[in-house]
């Protein structure tokens, strides 16, 4: 599966589950517009480790609306186009509803829906603007089995996930006339550096628990099921999501 000289814009691509996509699309030819938040430090050393050609940064914060146009807009400008579209950067935030307070209740709901649905409803108008000029595309969202199993200490997360996927299945309708397809991956959980001390403490145990393999998945392992989707042999599964959850939660 190759990308040779495809653009792929990637939200969240210097680090955990985006770094291991924006590695996997490097090694297979595309050239890969890094989106990243604040760490310089971090997203230049991965910027230089990255194999191929013809990568690059782009610092901006998708929760702003203006900096969402400004981040296309630069792409565009650099490479001339986006081939691809791959919705990562997502927040969470812990919000039991007994023991969370009305403000904090209100201020974590809208800052994770504008982060994790807002953000990649902005960007994919932006982007698909473009694509239906260029003749197709491809996009994929970053999910979660959150969307469909519930999360009850971090409702506002679940709520934003499962609206992502409404809007993924909605825009794979309206997009295919213009060649492109949408598709969803929805992992589990992912063992990235940011979880790390979860994983190492005793809950560690009970969370590979969940799944029958006992163990929770790899970010290479959600990269492969985003290559995937943004493949040209995956068209006719535009609107799909699959689950990345080693079997810890089944839907019907």
């Amino acid at each position: 599966m190759l990308f040779t000289n495809k653009v792929v814009l990637i939200t969240g691509g210097s680090r955990g589950i985006g770094a291991a996509i924006s590695l996997a699309f490097a090694e297979r030819g595309a050239r890969v517009a890094i989106n990243y938040q604040s760490n310089d430090t971090r997203a230049e050393a991965f910027l230089k480790d990255l194999p191929g050609s013809g990568h690059a940064l782009f610092k901006a914060d998708i929760g702003d609306i203006a900096a969402c146009n400004e981040l296309v807009e630069s792409i565009v400008y650099h490479y001339g186009r986006i081939d691809i579209l791959i919705n990562n950067a997502g927040i969470h935030e812990k919000h039991p509803i007994e023991t969370t307070d009305y403000a904090n209740w209100i201020r974590i709901f809208q800052e994770t829906i504008n982060i994790n649905l807002m953000a990649p409803a902005r960007l994919m108008y932006l982007v698909s603007d473009h694509m239906r000029r260029q003749g197709g595309g491809r996009i994929v969202n970053i999910s979660s089995r959150g969307a469909f199993r519930g999360e009850p200490d971090q409702p506002a997360y679940g709520a934003s996930k499962a609206g992502l996927n409404s809007l993924s299945q909605s825009l794979a309708q309206k997009l295919a006339p213009f060649g492109i397809s949408v598709g969803v991956v929805a992992p589990g959980f992912v063992e990235t550096e940011m979880v790390a001390d979860i994983l190492n403490s005793p809950t560690g145990e009970a969370i590979r628990a969940q799944s029958p393999f006992n163990r929770v998945a790899k970010p290479e392992e959600v990269a492969h099921s985003v290559l995937f989707l943004a493949s040209d042999a995956a068209t006719w599964n535009s609107g799909s999501i699959i689950d990345v959850n080693g079997a810890s939660y089944l839907r019907t």
